[in-house]
Formats: C-alpha cells, sequence, structure tokens
C-alpha cells in the first residue's frame, strides 16, 4: 500500500445531510509496473597498456583520470639492455659484411687465374695440334708429340679445377650475403626493441588504473596502464530469459546513474548474447550511451529501465472503489481548496487485485489526490470535509 494509504477508521454520521468527512490520500506510482535493471557503466573500448620489453620503469607521467591522446608517450623504460643489443647486432653486421668483402676479393683472384688456366690451355691446345702434324710428317719424333698431348691434358685439368673454384667460391659468397642480411634483420629487430622503451597510449581516452610505479622492474607483457575511451559507455545488465521480450537489438532504453540524481539518460541495445550464465540463467545486455566530454565514468551504478513511456499506474486501496452509493470501477478524486473540498467520480482501468490493494492501469494519474474511505456514500460533484488523518 502506497505511503499516504490511511488505516484511520471513519464513524458514520447519522445525519444524512451532514458534511461527509473523508480520508484523502495522493495517488503514488506503481513500483511493479516497469522492471528496473542494475548494471555498472564501463568504457566502450578498454586496452591494457602492456610493455614489449624488459626494463627498468624510469618515468610514468600519468595517473588515474588523466586523459592520454592517442600516440602520447606517458613513460619510458632503462634502455641500456636494448641499446647494448643494438650495439651488439651492429658489430656482428660489420663482420658478416667483411666476410663477404673478403669472399669476393678471393673469388675475384679465382677469376684472374682461371683466365691465366684459359691461355695456357689454349697454348697447349695448339702446340699439341702443331707437333702432331709435324709428327705425321716425320718432321719431329713421335715422342715429342705425345709430350705436348700430356701437356694439353694437364692444362685442361687445370682450366676445369680452376672453374671448380670459381663455381665453390661464389657459392660461399652468396651465402656471406645471405648471413649479411639476415644480420640486418636481426639489428631492425634490435632497433625496434629499443622504440620499445617509450610506452605509448594506443587510444584516446583516460588512464583507469596504474598497477606500477617509477623504480619498478617490467618485464615483457606486464600491463604499466589500463586506458579506456569514455566517448561511449557501456553498461551490461543480466536479464532473465522469461524477461527477454523487453529487449531488442537497437531499442532505445531509459536509464539513471547514481552518481547524476535526478538526470535521465537515453541508452541503446548493442548487443544481446544469446548464452545465458549456467548458474543464474541471465543472460547478457549490452545498452551503449553516448558520453560527450567524458561526464560519466567507469564504474558507477546504472539503472535501466527498458520502457521509453513512464507508466501512469497507480496502486489504490480496495476501500477507494467502495466510496460511491453503488460500488463500481470508480474513485472519486478531490479538487477544489482546503476551504472547499469537492469530489468528482473518475471511471477507471483496473489491473491486478490483491492483499487489498488494487492496481488501477488509467484514469488516476500519480500526483492527484482522490477518497479512501468515506464517512457515507458520496455522490458527484458533493462537498467534503478531509478528516484529520488525511495527507496534507
Amino acid at each position: 500500500m502506497p505511503g499516504g494509504s490511511i488505516q484511520a477508521q471513519l464513524s458514520n454520521d447519522s445525519n444524512p445531510d451532514s458534511l461527509a468527512v473523508v480520508d484523502i490520500a495522493t495517488a503514488e506510482p506503481s513500483l511493479d509496473t516497469a522492471r528496473v535493471y542494475t548494471g555498472t557503466t564501463r568504457p566502450e573500448r578498454q586496452v591494457s597498456l602492456r610493455s614489449q620489453a624488459e626494463g627498468r620503469l624510469l618515468s610514468l607521467s600519468r595517473d588515474v583520470g588523466d586523459g592520454v591522446t592517442q600516440g602520447q608517450i606517458v613513460g619510458t623504460l632503462d634502455d641500456g639492455l636494448l641499446q647494448t643489443a643494438v650495439g651488439e647486432a651492429q658489430a656482428e653486421l660489420a663482420a658478416r659484411q667483411f666476410e663477404v668483402a673478403e669472399a669476393e676479393a678471393e673469388l675475384a683472384d679465382l677469376r684472374t687465374a682461371i683466365e691465366a688456366a684459359r691461355v695456357r690451355f689454349q697454348q697447349a691446345e695448339n702446340d699439341a695440334q702443331r707437333l702432331q702434324a709435324l709428327a705425321s710428317q716425320g718432321a719431329v719424333a713421335a715422342q715429342e708429340a705425345e709430350q705436348a698431348q700430356t701437356t694439353l691434358r694437364t692444362a685442361e685439368q687445370a682450366l676445369r679445377s680452376s672453374e671448380e673454384q670459381v663455381r665453390t667460391r661464389q657459392q660461399a659468397v652468396a651465402a656471406a650475403q645471405q648471413r649479411v642480411e639476415a644480420q640486418r634483420s636481426i639489428l631492425r629487430e634490435s632497433q625496434q626493441r629499443l622504440t620499445f622503451a617509450n610506452l605509448s597510449s594506443p587510444l584516446t581516452g583516460v588512464v583507469l588504473e596504474r598497477p606500477v610505479e617509477p623504480g619498478d622492474l617490467i618485464l615483457p607483457g606486464e600491463t604499466v596502464l589500463t586506458l579506456g575511451d569514455l566517448s561511449t559507455i557501456r553498461v551490461v545488465i543480466e536479464v532473465a530469459d522469461s524477461n527477454l521480450g523487453e529487449f531488442r537489438l537497437g531499442q532505445a532504453v531509459n536509464l539513471k546513474i547514481d552518481a547524476f540524481p535526478g538526470e535521465a539518460f537515453s541508452g541503446q541495445v548493442a548487443r544481446i548474447s544469446p548464452v545465458a550464465d549456467n548458474t543464474s540463467r541471465l543472460l547478457p545486455i549490452d545498452i551503449t550511451v553516448a558520453n560527450p566530454g567524458g561526464r560519466i565514468g567507469s564504474g558507477l551504478l546504472a539503472r535501466v529501465n527498458p520502457s521509453q513511456a513512464q507508466s501512469t499506474a497507480v496502486v489504490v486501496p480496495a476501500s477507494a472503489l467502495e466510496t460511491a452509493a453503488t460500488p463500481s470501477n470508480q474513485v472519486f478524486v478531490v479538487t477544489g481548496t482546503d476551504d472547499n473540498l469537492v469530489v468528482e467520480a473518475r471511471s477507471v482501468q483496473l489491473g491486478e487485485v490483491g492483499n487489498g490493494e488494487v492496481t488501477i492501469l488509467a484514469g488516476l494519474a500519480p500526483g492527484e489526490r482522490y477518497v479512501v474511505r468515506s464517512s457515507q456514500p458520496l455522490q458527484p460533484g458533493q462537498t467534503v470535509e478531509a478528516s484529520l488523518l488525511s495527507e496534507g
């Protein structure tokens, strides 16, 4: 029974012409006509700024609640080890490049040697042909021609050996060049890791958590700051499957946030989870709320009303329907001033009835005054007197 329902008992005046004394109450909205779901505000987008390298945290310029912009440097790590790694990679690259230079120099010498071997082979081939012709004419001994053939074969083997050495050295040069490229990649990686000493924000928003302090040893993957984009707020509520019909994707809903009493906010259903919690059997529903200027913070209690229209249903005592001479679906509304109170009959649409109370769906608005009990049956337009137990 709403505050304002009165349990006073009035005695009936035996004189029918006497002024009717009535208990008056103010209609209050029914608390059960619209369900309200609670949730907690959180950023639409939340990320953890994690270190990608190991080192001691030298500085951290942002604290909880401070704003950040995307790409802004918010902290630095000691880069001594990273600088050492870059130096070692540069030295190793220089050594690999020296190996290539040595291999190319040896290849050049072999190419010079092969040209000399080719000249000797050509000369031996000419001598062998000439002596063979002379020997066939009897101009020189056959033994001299045979020696020339032996010299030719020796020159040919030397040429083939030089050519094989050139091919082997070419392969060695190619392998050395590949090692140089691999070392260049290692150097680029080391230089990239050196940039990890500067911790930059991945988004524009505010700092939500700061779990570390300057001087702490930071390991790769450890969270330095938790950041959130508060330009849009997300509220997650949990709804029973029997009430799921109250929500649909894209639906506009009303919200109230306890941190802003008296203010109303509008949100939109962004996601309805298809999977219910195994224990509670409740389904999470995500609601997004525009938050220009980041006025609404994270972690605030929010109350969500899925109905856009404010309910006008009220609950009255059952006795309010029995004040007429012939009880029916009507109540008497009190108008006028305290010195001249007049009652008017109002037809109403009834809802649930129980526990001595009746829900009125239409016909009586919250804030209107009505008669709870009367010392005698009432007629429309009748002047009445408020009892001492009446509200106001």
